[in-house]
């Protein structure tokens, strides 16, 4: 009988619960990781979590080896490591796995955002991890998910097929035969700068929130985000940061997706203008916007998605005057600097290298 690969989950919300649950019914040995005890109680009381999905066909228990607040004991027998939380949490969980990473483990970001696997790999190495491990990042989260009850999971919808790479991408196929038994959605990504520069939440997010702020407050969300959000006015303003974000994929020599490519790619979404093509997408309809502007939208997609893109815009000589003025308004409404929060290439240590050495950094190491 074929040994089934043991995996840890690192963050206990909608989407990891549903993630261990998924495993957990599967057949996969699986440890749920959360850094407060409070919030996985009832799970480890009960020893799983009750799972249900839309379609019917994942219904039942997923029983848990280990739910736990002990970050040493998550890790102890794992395999792949799955880290479904916020970017914003990549540093701290990554700080915290650092003295106990061991040879032959793989982590695997649920998604990386932009730069989340350079991120990751500079954080443990800081912070003295010598194991031989393995960063890899998916380019979107593979589960449409919510949280019925403290131990209970919902899965609306499982992607299809979610880009995926590994840091330097010569080590891809190896996690895509490793996670293949448990996921056989996940495609080869080609690097983490093409997952990380095909992140359509970076554009979409934060400006609609932005340029709609006062409906938002005026209404606490009360309005279909995508569909009354994406005014004319609005997608022309889209349009433009997703230029400046292909053109900067561009100088790395990458062909990203445009977000007409990516709309007509996940949802066959079709129209002559992105405005068109957002009101063409019947899975918009009904998603109402964010309550308040202190939402992962803004304080998540800004510092962890847009700053990297600029940054390494800039670094490249492209013009990003579009995504620098999304930033900046979000600085301004949260009154924080999310320049100095966020990933920048200094901060990545990626400053220092050209064109052809970033890109021999994300390919071969």
């Amino acid at each position: 009988m074929t040994k089934k690969t043991h995996f840890t989950v690192i963050g206990a919300g909608h989407g990891g619960r549903a993630m261990a649950a998924h495993l957990g019914l599967i057949g996969f040995p699986t440890v749920l990781y959360n850094r407060t005890m409070d919030h996985i109680a009832a799970i480890k009381e009960l020893g799983g979590v009750d799972l249900e999905s839309n379609n019917g066909d994942l219904r039942g228990f997923g029983k848990l080896e280990k739910v736990t607040s002990n970050i040493a004991e998550a890790l102890e027998l794992a395999e792949m490591i799955m880290v479904v939380v916020p970017s914003s949490a990549h540093v701290d969980i990554a700080t915290a796995c650092a003295p106990h990473l061991k040879d032959g483990q793989i982590v695997v970001l649920h998604p990386g955002r932009t730069c989340g696997a350079i991120e990751f790999a500079k954080v443990i190495r800081d912070n003295g991890c010598t194991a031989d491990v393995t960063i890899a990042e998916a380019e979107t989260f593979i589960y449409a998910s919510r949280s019925d009850g403290p131990a209970q999971a919902r899965i609306f919808r499982i992607k299809e097929a979610v880009p995926l790479a590994a840091l330097p991408a010569s080590k891809t196929a190896m996690v895509l035969e490793k996670i293949h038994k448990a996921y056989p959605q996940f495609i080869d990504g080609g690097n983490v700068l093409q997952t990380g520069l095909n992140n359509m939440g970076a554009i979409f997010h934060p400006a609609i929130s932005l340029l709609n702020a006062g409906w938002i407050e005026s209404t606490h969300g009360d309005f279909q985000f995508y569909i009354n959000g994406v005014t004319p006015s609005v997608a022309r303003v889209l349009e433009a940061l997703d230029r400046e974000r292909v053109t900067v994929a561009s100088s790395l020599g990458i062909r990203a997706r445009t977000a007409m490519e990516w709309l007509t790619l996940a949802y066959n979404a079709t129209g002559d203008t992105l405005e068109e093509a957002i009101h063409n997408q019947p899975g918009y309809y009904g998603i109402k916007a964010p309550p308040i502007l202190n939402h992962r939208y803004l304080f998540e997609d800004v510092p962890m998605s847009l700053v990297p893109i600029a940054s390494i815009g800039q670094r490249f000589g492209v013009s990003v005057r579009g995504i620098d003025s999304i930033i900046r308004l979000a600085c301004i409404i949260h009154r924080t600097d999310y320049w100095r929060r966020g990933r920048t290439i200094e901060k990545l240590g990626l400053d220092v290298l050209d064109v052809d050495e970033l890109t021999h950094y994300v390919m071969e190491g």
